[in-house]
């Protein structure tokens, strides 16, 4: 076996910081409890802060100190998301309440899925970047070890990466006594008698330090160098998706919530990962502080759904859709905690990265305009053309709600400005997608203008590739036709249509059609322009 352990020294401090808004994370940050400094981060360090300060020594030396109590349930939430980033490596992850800041994970069987234990460990760090914290590693066969390790100090990049019994059974009999947990009840003693290694406690006959320091003592030494068993808490993947964190400062504005959801919205992708899936749709909810409601009427909460055309599991990407909805919000109260909800997971992996562009990936590009124009807008106002039955241009299509979660993969193939085949196999005609709200009116060469003109004289024929009519004063050359509709007559809209394409003289492509009137040849119409 070989196993990672995972330390986050400063798990509670990031944690607090997450909740910060933009202009405050530059400043010193402490944690309080019972009135007294239990840790302080580097910038309050620097000020002369010390763990064990009280809170008004604190604040004397360093009165821009931001203060916070510690919160059990805001740390476990914050270890749970990388215990997810560890499941997208190996099913085997494992913590325990004795050591609230460490995640270990069982690697043995994944080495090759991920080309060896560097590049998994390079991996590894790449995607636990996003939840903002400092991580150190170990490497060990006993997850025992890895720990003690791992807290010693002597993490990986300073040579602790150790995957032989022998190899480890030397660098724990270094390791110092303080490190087991159950030693620490008893270390004034150990420390008295001169024993600080762990290799000082193994030199002592072991019934007579049960006697003086307890079994568990013994069970901790064996259990990391691979002589006991190691019983081991699992982790296993949740079905669904809840995190909620309380800001620091009640947020006014949607850029305060934007910057307080990300942490949430980093956690989500790092349980969609774990799960090997991706994100359809998720909710965010803000929680408003009640002293600030207007009245009765104002909500409690206000949530806001936001549903992917496509399953995603990027963060940026999320982040995107979710400022798209925020700039839209107009918040009815201040909120203090958000909470971020996503009840199903999309199984399937991402798509593979591709050196040049496919028809995928132009699909994927469209996809991703629509979610957000449809963020940014709403969702009733991103429609597109849908066919109906009917052969009537005019009644041919109608504007609907874009659903592009079923928007056809042949669309990103789809010519521009074109939407259907010709009737006629023989003679293939398109039909524009640009058709005009209603059909203007062209003059002819009969009428003797290039506005609204008469109609030509009775009985002459269209050929292809005559002069046809005028637009803007310029004729048309027409270029294929007729494309014939009569149909209609059993809703009172009756339409006798002869339809043409016709290029204007700087080449761009035209429909044009004109009335079959009875006994003579009806005025041309324009409508509609190619793409």
């Amino acid at each position: 076996m070989l196993w990672i352990g995972l330390h986050l020294p400063l798990l509670s401090l990031e944690a607090l910081r997450a909740t910060l808004a933009p202009d405050q994370a530059s400043l010193p940050l402490a944690l309080l409890q019972a009135h007294e400094i239990i840790q302080a981060d580097a910038a309050a360090q620097a000020l002369g802060v010390r763990a064990g300060m009280k809170r008004a020594t604190a604040l004397a030396l360093a009165p821009s100190l931001l203060l916070g109590q510690a919160e059990p349930r805001r740390d476990a939430q914050a270890r749970r998301a990388v215990a997810h980033v560890a499941l997208a490596y190996t099913p085997s992850v494992a913590c325990d309440a004795e050591r609230p800041a460490e995640v270990r994970l069982e690697v043995q069987a994944s080495l090759r899925c991920f080309g060896g234990l560097e590049r998994l460990l390079q991996r590894l760090r790449q995607d636990l970047q996003p939840l903002g914290h400092e991580v150190r590693l170990a490497v060990a066969p006993t997850a025992q070890a890895a720990s003690l390790l791992v807290r010693w100090g002597e993490g990986f990049e300073r040579g602790a990466h150790v995957q032989g019994r022998s190899a480890l059974h030397r660098l724990l009999d270094a390791a110092p006594v303080a490190l087991l947990l159950a030693a620490r009840p008893h270390l004034p003693a150990l420390e008295g008698m001169g024993l600080r290694t762990l290799g000082d406690l193994r030199a002592l006959p072991r019934s007579g330090l049960a006697r003086r320091c307890g079994q568990a003592l013994l069970d901790e030494i064996d259990r990391a160098r691979g002589d006991a068993p190691e019983p081991q808490a699992w982790i296993r993947h949740p079905p669904s998706f809840g995190s909620r964190v309380e800001l620091y400062a009640r947020a006014d504005t949607t850029a305060q919530v934007l910057a307080g959801a990300r942490v949430l919205l980093a956690r989500l992708v790092a349980w969609a990962q774990a799960g090997h899936g991706r994100v359809g749709r998720y909710t965010l909810v803000l929680h408003h502080e009640p002293r600030h409601r207007s009245d009765a009427r104002t909500p409690e909460r206000t949530a806001l759904e936001v549903a992917l055309a496509e399953p995603s599991a990027d963060a940026q990407h999320l982040q995107l859709l979710l400022a798209e909805r925020l700039a839209r919000l107009e918040m009815p109260a201040p909120a203090l905690e958000l909470s971020l909800q996503c009840g199903v997971l999309v199984p399937g992996t991402p798509p593979n990265a591709e050196l040049f562009p496919t028809r995928a990936s132009q699909r994927e590009g469209l996809l991703r305009l629509v979610e957000r124009l449809q963020a940014r807008l709403g969702h009733e106002q991103v429609c597109h053309l849908v066919p109906r039955a009917d052969h009537r241009p005019e009644r041919a299509t109608e504007l609907r709600p874009v659903d592009a979660a079923r928007m056809p993969a042949a669309a990103a193939g789809m010519v521009p400005g074109v939407m259907w085949p010709a009737l006629q196999p023989g003679e293939p005609l398109l039909r524009p997608l640009w058709l005009l709200p209603e059909p203007l009116r062209l003059g002819s060469p009969a009428s003797g203008d290039g506005g609204p003109g008469g109609d030509m004289p009775e009985g002459s024929q269209q050929r292809r590739g005559a002069a046809g009519p005028l637009l803007d004063g310029r004729a048309l050359q027409v270029l294929a036709g007729p494309e014939r509709i009569e149909t209609g007559w059993w809703d009172g809209g009756l339409v006798l249509r002869d339809y043409y394409i016709a290029a204007t003289p700087e080449g761009a492509l035209v429909w044009v059609f004109r009335h079959r009137l009875p006994g003579q040849a009806g005025p041309w119409f324009l409508h509609g322009r190619f793409g």
